[in-house]
């Protein structure tokens, strides 16, 4: 990122080197708040709409009042994009409960912190599309919906960092992460689908995901190609005798697994349907989304 870089930062735009926050901000002290990662394709902001309304439902749910519209958030977004001439990249929205006291009460926090980051982002080479990701089953659960709902893409992702930690100590990519009845929820960062029998599986939001943009855009897109997909549960012996398993994100878009716990799924390559529907995937980013210079 350059130091010259523009970001926004509660009503401005500022230097990279010059954007700071309180070290009494709650974000900060408590990882109060959520953020949103968002892509940007041929000047073309993508699934703007869906970024902002997904934000908004967060801040419902910690009961942060934004200071703002939807439109008014979608606008800051795009302009984050021109100030920096960002044709291809990765866009970072936060929000943070803001600056407070010490104490854990939110109420000590008079106003939100907004920060938009526009950026470009380093990228999975085509090599590891091809050969796919090796992911090994994450020793810790997912948060449960009963204590912090994994649909809010919280501040604190000391759940998400630990699978992170595990998946490097065992010189993996990624890790799956189970929930509290050992049924498959995610990845760290992405959510996850199965092929058995040209039937594409997905675990249901409600056992314990992320309500992905790019994962209900993948669904979309493979019944459009004819294929069947299905919200089910299902266990790592699925995942293991699957005959394709990809995984979906806004940073990764849609990519194949191809080891799980050291047991090669397919034919350890990215398999023909996995291909197919990323395919239809960047056909579809590279021509959708809001003009960011119309």
């Amino acid at each position: 990122m350059s130091s010259d870089s523009l970001i926004y930062l509660d009503g401005e735009f500022v230097k990279e080197s010059e954007a700071k926050v309180s070290v009494f901000d709650h974000g900060l002290l408590y990882g109060d708040g959520f953020f949103e990662g968002i892509r940007v394709y041929n000047s073309r902001v993508f699934k703007l709409q869906e970024h902002v309304d997904r934000a908004f439902a967060a801040a419902k749910a910690i009961m942060l009042n934004l200071p703002m519209t939807k439109e008014e958030m979608a606008e800051i977004i795009l302009e984050s994009c021109r100030k920096n001439n960002l044709k291809d990249g990765y866009i970072r929205l936060v929000v943070t409960r803001g600056k407070g006291n010490l104490g854990l009460n939110p109420r000590s926090c008079p106003k939100p912190s907004i920060i938009c980051i526009a950026a470009n982002i380093q990228l999975f080479s085509d090599e590891v599309y091809e050969k796919g990701l090796k992911l090994v089953t994450c020793s810790l659960r997912r948060n449960s919906s009963n204590n912090i709902d994994p649909q809010i893409k919280s501040l604190n992702y000391i759940n998400n960092i630990l699978g992170v930690i595990e998946a490097n100590r065992a010189g993996a990519d990624e890790v799956i992460f189970l929930n509290q009845n050992g049924v498959v929820a995610e990845g760290s960062g992405d959510n996850i689908f199965i092929i058995k029998d040209g039937v594409i599986y997905t675990p249901p939001i409600y056992i314990g995901a992320l309500d992905g943009i790019t994962r209900k855009c993948v669904m979309e897109l493979a019944e459009k190609e004819g294929y069947r997909v299905c919200e089910k549960e299902f266990t790592l012996f699925n995942v293991y005798n699957a005959d394709e398993v990809f995984l979906t994100g806004s940073a990764a878009e849609l990519i194949a697994v191809t080891n799980v716990d050291d047991r090669v799924i397919g034919n350890g390559v990215c398999g023909p349907i996995t291909e197919k529907l990323l395919n239809a995937y960047r056909e579809y980013r590279n021509s959708n989304g809001t003009d960011l210079y119309q």
